[in-house]
């Protein structure tokens, strides 16, 4: 049988774009090198091309998405996303592998887009009953009312960039004062802001993912961090414990599992997907879902891969596998 060409997209144009070339490298070492032929390509603001192992960059024909390796011409069969930020997670690539009928291995650009817009993505499932913290949005150039935010969220509240990753940009504010200094900051990373109420609670983590028809929850993680809450620091530095499988009860477990599966549902998703969760009072409150999440080796979704019996290698496989049978 004749191997597939499969070209791991990594980079973007993000303050996530190092993560992003974190997780391409563990999808490229990790796939079967006897099932496919694996092509890094680098996504990135300076060009994209084709990064060989000797060095050589070979740049991207964007007519078609081809590139040379060598004397000969490569038309990728599928694309394994791992594209953090724009324009890998926000539905842009998605729309233009769509054109070019590629096949990838995340979900389509609607979905994507809609995702990636945190308060578009929060309107459409508390209309299906969803719970989620109360929030207030804001635009660049928009008066700020201290007073009217704090009487919507309260405080503690979390001033976040409305299309970022990585905690970039986020804050968490105690105090009146410190809120225009926090709204300032997310708006270095987006021209659209939300404020929500900090849920006191366990924060979860729920990868979800699609085996051909199946829908498939992995074991949901806790997320213990040092600092005040989980930022850059305590997802990438080290800051963090994450706990898999969570130490939650097994109600909990089932609950916040199915409340995951139902939103890759209601959402119309496919590929891997993490979904964010602080249970509060025995209910799990929805704060996000990431559509190309972190698949470094120390990332969530992968030590819960491994918790649920699968290698990387099976795994990486079956979104292969997946995205292939779509062609």
């Amino acid at each position: 049988m004749k191997k597939k060409n499969i070209a791991v997209a990594m980079g973007g144009y993000s303050s996530e774009f190092e993560i992003s070339l974190l997780s391409g490298s563990v999808v490229c070492e990790s796939l079967d090198p006897a099932l496919y032929n694996i092509y890094p390509i680098h996504i990135l603001k300076e060009g994209w091309y084709y990064a060989a192992e000797d060095g050589t960059k070979y740049e991207i024909n964007k007519a078609d998405f081809s590139f040379q390796s060598g004397a000969e011409t490569i038309v990728p069969d599928v694309i394994f996303n791992t594209i953090h930020g724009t324009p890998g997670e926000d539905g842009y690539l998605q729309a233009y592998w769509k054109l070019l009928q590629i096949p990838q291995s995340s979900c389509d650009f609607y979905q994507a887009a809609l995702s990636f817009n945190k308060r578009d993505c929060l309107s459409v499932l508390q209309h299906f009953g969803i719970k989620c913290a109360k929030s207030y949005y804001l635009n660049k150039g928009n008066e700020i009312h201290r007073e009217e935010i704090v009487k919507i969220v309260g405080l503690p509240c979390f001033v976040k960039p409305n299309r970022a990753g990585s905690s970039f940009g986020v804050s968490k504010v105690h105090d009146m004062e410190d809120l225009v200094a926090a709204i300032e900051k997310a708006f270095e990373e987006d021209t659209e802001i939300i404020i929500e109420t900090a849920l006191i609670g366990v924060e979860i983590s729920v990868g979800v993912y699609n085996n051909k028809d199946e829908v498939v929850v992995l074991p949901a993680t806790e997320i213990v961090s040092e600092n005040d809450f989980f930022d850059y620091e305590a997802k990438y530095l080290g800051k963090s414990q994450e706990i898999t499988p969570a130490r939650i009860s097994e109600e909990d477990m089932a609950n916040v599992q199915a409340e995951a599966k139902r939103i890759y549902g209601l959402l119309n998703m496919e590929g891997i997907t993490r979904s964010e969760f602080i249970i509060q009072d025995g209910i799990p409150y929805f704060l996000e879902i990431n559509t190309t999440p972190g698949l470094s080796k120390e990332s969530i979704v992968p030590k819960q891969v491994r918790e649920s019996g699968l290698t990387l290698r099976q795994f990486f496989g079956i979104l292969v596998e997946n995205a292939l049978s779509k062609k």
